[in-house]
This record gives structure tokens, sequence and C-alpha cells, in this order.
């Protein structure tokens, strides 16, 4: 299906009436589909209300303390689900990285329970962009939320992602 995200019908706990599955890579940590030691979560975008989303349950393996996700691995989700907030409206060529990020830890994230990541992009103004995230409890406490500045990377980075554009598609799963 190449990079274009495919409509999804609508879902248990969206209210809203239409996602669509984004784009994965091979070797991401946090969408990773051949990463055996990633994530693998799949991410949907829902352009009626500006955000993109997805649900996850963070192992044991991934703790800062027994019982709790490290905090750096919550960054990472945060920090993807940011970067994917460009891709609502946008595709492969429009992805940025970060250049600040600041995020706030509201309480502790457990482990091996379902978390949902949610990010949206505040504006965008030529090779920059500001988008917020976070992240959520089953019960829909906010356990903890980021702010981040995209920008262009340099022309040698954005290079290196082209071995990957061929294998940058949507799962059918």
């Amino acid at each position: 299906m190449g990079g274009r995200a495919v409509p999804r019908r609508r879902r248990p706990g969206y209210p809203h009436a239409m996602t669509e599955r984004q784009p994965s890579s091979r070797s991401c940590f946090i969408c990773g589909r051949e990463n055996p030691l990633g994530l693998k979560a799949r991410w949907e975008s829902d352009r009626e209300a500006n955000e993109v989303r997805t649900h996850v349950v963070i192992p044991e393996q991934f703790n800062g303390y027994p019982g709790v996700v490290h905090g750096g691995i919550i960054t990472a989700i945060l920090d993807e689900a940011m970067a994917r907030s460009l891709l609502i409206d946008g595709g492969f060529d429009d992805l940025l990285v970060t250049a600040k990020l600041e995020i706030t830890f509201r309480r502790p994230t457990p482990t091996d329970t379902p978390v949902t990541a949610v990010a949206r992009l505040l504006r965008r103004v030529g090779n920059r962009a500001i988008a917020e995230a976070e992240l959520r409890l089953p019960d829909g406490t906010v356990s903890a939320r980021a702010e981040a500045t995209m920008a262009r990377p340099p022309p040698e980075v954005a290079a290196g992602w082209e071995k990957e554009r061929p294998h940058w598609k949507v799962d059918q799963d």
C-alpha cells in the first residue's frame, strides 16, 4: 500500500467517525514491525480530532523500577507520537526530527498495563513544527505530557532515511 494511510472503520472508544492507520517502518524501536526488542506500536490518525493515537502495553523488561515504566521509554513513545502528528495531513517527506523536547511526568506509568499515547500538531511554519502529546492510563488519567519543537533534518540525515522508504507501509494485521 505504500506510504498512504488506510481508512479504518469506527472503533469502540473513539468518539470520531473515522480513523486511518499510519505507515510503520521495519526497525524503529516504537513502531518497527521487524524490531524484536521494539513495542510494535500501530498508529492511527483521526483527522476530525486532529490527533494521532496508539494503544500499547509496555512490558516489564522496560521498567525503571519494578512495575514502573522507565522514563526514557515514555519519552520515546511521546516523541514518536509528536513526530507522527505531522502525518495526519502529510507523508514520509513531511517527517521532521526533534530539536527540543519538554516532558512532565505526572505519575508513575505501570508496566504490563494498556496505555494510550495521543498527540496533536499545534502549528507548522515552514521547516519547523510544534506538537504536544500525552500518555493516558486505562482510566484516562494522564501519566506524562510532552511538547516538542521539530525541525527539518540536515540533508545527510534525511538521505539516510531513503533506504527505509520502500518498507514504509501500512500493516494489515
